[in-house]
């Protein structure tokens, strides 16, 4: 081999080392950053991880927001249509927040089976749906309008 076109295959080879490397640490790195989303049917299922950060989604339970009378602590149910999932949340919720609308929640799944939430999204068009939310929604029309979140 001639000696430019070895350093050049070198040269390369170096390169995307480097680069699979900087890949690698920026994947381990963004790894505690990464919510993933479950239904609270999933929940029910036993398949969502204790005390990491996750989101969930659904309709907000009729009847099922309790107010703290000396704090901001809410309790509510979210449901998927097949299953109820606790959350309790500390602080103001969203204007949009209501029963029987969607909501979308991001925190940890405590070992007593609630979600203590650290933040609460609420719908705020009829028009958009997340892909995510719209499958674990699929065909559940006590939401709102329809399956609509």
């Amino acid at each position: 081999m001639h000696p430019a076109r070895k350093q050049r295959l070198i040269l390369v080879l170096v390169l995307v080392a480097l680069s699979s490397a900087a890949v690698g640490f920026v994947t381990y790195a963004m790894r505690n950053n990464m919510d993933y989303f479950y239904a609270p049917s999933a929940f029910r299922a036993g398949e969502v991880p204790f005390e990491k950060r996750i989101r969930a989604g659904g309709c907000v339970v009729p009847g099922s927001v309790q107010r703290s009378g000396d704090s901001l602590d809410v309790r509510f149910a979210i449901t998927d249509g097949e299953a109820d999932l606790e959350v309790v949340f500390d602080k103001i919720l969203p204007d949009l927040f209501a029963e029987g609308e969607a909501a979308v929640v991001t925190g940890k799944l405590m070992r007593d089976g609630t979600v203590r939430a650290d933040q609460v999204l609420a719908k705020h068009d009829e028009n958009y749906t997340p892909p995510e939310v719209a499958e674990s929604m699929a065909g559940d029309a006590s939401c709102g309008h329809g399956a609509k979140i």
